[in-house]
This record gives structure tokens, sequence and C-alpha cells, in this order.
């Protein structure tokens, strides 16, 4: 129990020290780029200033990556230890009669433990990258003197971030609906077509039985390319439009003269940082999947070996 919260502790306070260090180097984008626009119009001429930003960055970046490495590292062993305490309880009660069931404890278990990994750690990231970006993000929208065919909103750019990023993700889910249950077959045909495999490798086996096992899994995938063919098609053009999204936002404000290019790539890089944490299911929606089809797996072999 210890060891369960202190670590979930210590891994917040680093994801939060990290995101407190990516809110800080996006402060140095607007000063940057604003000293650069001096620059390139003459008005700075010691390129000692220009160095010294430089050295800001290096310093902030240095630290981000560090904590960022020993966090990644600390999350790997944190969750092992997950994996470890699933592995002693099916080990327990353990019941080889059941289908599946090595495949269950070794492989799914493993599974278990990488991917909530990834998605935990992400979607703490996602959240505290939300409860520090927006509030920035509100206080830039003061500049932002009007929108496209709208005009003026107050707090534009926090309502154009929160509402392109639901909307996509309200599309993505529609869109990858069928996926899990896809991905449920697949593993459930793979892990049929794997048993007899094994069992034949010390007795008779007819070829047939193998080759329509191998048929039935064959086309679960045929299914499954198509599901994500048009899933992936709708994820890239919605992620690619939202790269022009803030800018498209901006272009009035822009052409207006009312602010500097490190305003300009501060803001976008803010709106970024706020959609980028809620579109996390759309960018996460593949290893999404995959985790729905594990759980379902577990719990399956939970029932049976009851």
């Amino acid at each position: 129990m210890v060891w369960s919260w202190g670590g979930l502790f210590l891994i917040l306070a680093a994801t939060y020290y990290q995101v407190q260090l990516d809110v800080e180097i996006n402060e140095w984008f607007g000063g940057f780029y604003d000293s650069l626009q001096e620059a390139l119009a003459g008005r700075i001429t010691d390129a000692g200033i220009l160095y010294g930003l430089l050295f800001d960055f290096a310093r902030i970046a240095g630290v981000l990556v560090l904590v960022a490495i020993g966090t990644a590292c600390f999350s790997s062993f944190w969750c092992m230890q997950w994996r470890n305490s699933m592995a002693e309880y099916y080990h327990g009660k353990w019941v080889g009669h059941v289908e599946g069931a090595s495949q269950r404890v070794q492989e799914d278990t493993l599974k278990l433990a990488r991917i909530l990994e990834t998605l935990g750690v992400g979607l703490v990231e996602a959240l505290m990258k939300l409860l520090a970006f927006i509030p920035l993000l509100h206080v830039l929208s003061k500049q932002v003197t009007e929108l496209p065919f709208i005009g003026h909103v107050d707090n534009s750019m926090v309502w154009i971030a929160i509402l392109t990023a639901l909307g996509g993700t309200v599309i993505l889910a529609i869109v990858g609906g069928k996926l899990p249950g896809i991905e449920y077959d697949i593993q459930k045909e793979e892990a049929a077509y794997r048993k007899y495999l094994v069992q034949s490798e010390d007795g008779v086996s007819l070829k047939a039985t193998m080759n329509n096992l191998y048929d039935r899994a064959k086309k679960i995938h045929y299914v499954s390319f198509l599901h994500y063919l048009y899933f992936d098609m709708t994820k890239w053009t919605y992620l690619q439009a939202m790269v022009v999204v803030p800018y498209f936002a901006l272009a009035p404000t822009i052409v207006s003269g009312a602010v500097t290019l490190g305003f300009v790539t501060q803001i976008s890089r803010a709106f970024s940082k706020v959609a980028e944490s809620m579109q996390y299911i759309v960018r996460s929606w593949s290893t999404i999947v995959e985790l729905i089809s594990i759980h379902k797996r577990l719990r399956e072999y939970e029932r049976a070996i009851k």
C-alpha cells in the first residue's frame, strides 16, 4: 500500500513539475520571438542578448529532459509492480485447463501493465497541462480582438480549443466505436490458432484444422484493416486541420497589427497544449482499444477460474 500510493504521489509530483517547466518554456517563446522580431528590424544589434535567451532555454530544457527521463524510468518500474501483483494473484488461482490460461497470465498481464503505464502517465500529464495552460490561454485571449465571421468573443481561444477538441473526440469515438470488439475477436481467434499449433508440436496435426483456424484469424484481421483505414483517415485529417485552427482564429488580430510575433507564437503554443490535452482520447484511441480488449479477456478468464 505504501509503495503503490507513495509511487503514485512521486509520479504526480514529477509530472506537475514537468508541466510547470513547459509553461516556463512557453513564456520563453514569447520573449525570444519578440527579441527576434526586434533584431530583424534592426532595433537589437547585440547578439549577446539572443545568446542569453538561448542559454535560458537550454537551462530549462535540460532540467525538463532529466526530470522526464527519471519519471519515465520510475513509472516503468512502478507499473511493473502491478504486473507482479497480478501474476502472483493468478498463480495462486491457477487453473491450467481453462482455454488460453497461459496467454492470459503471461501475455495479457504484461500488456496491461505496459498500457496502463502509457495511458496512465499520459492522462495525468494531459490533465495537469489543462490546469496549467487554460488559465494562461485565458489571459492571452484578452488580446485577441475578434474572430473570423463572428466578431469579439470573451475567452475566444479557450472556447475554440475546447469545442474543436471535444468535437474531434466525439467524431473519432463514433468512427472507431467498433474497434474494441474487433480487437477482442482478433485476440480470441489468434489464441485458438496458437493453442492448436502448440498442441500439435508433440502430436499429429490436421492440416485442414490448422488452415481453418488460420483463415478465421486472417479474416478478422482484414476486417480490422478496413475499419482502421477510415478511422485513421478521419483521425489524421482532423489532427492536421487542428494545426491551422489557431492561426485562422488569430488572423483578424494579426492583420490589425495589435500583437507581436512573440505573442502569436506564445498563444498558438498554449492553444496547441490545451487542444492536445483534450485530444488525449483521440491520440490514444488505438491503445485504449487494446486496453479494453485485454480487460475483457482477463475478466472472461477470471469468470472461468471462479
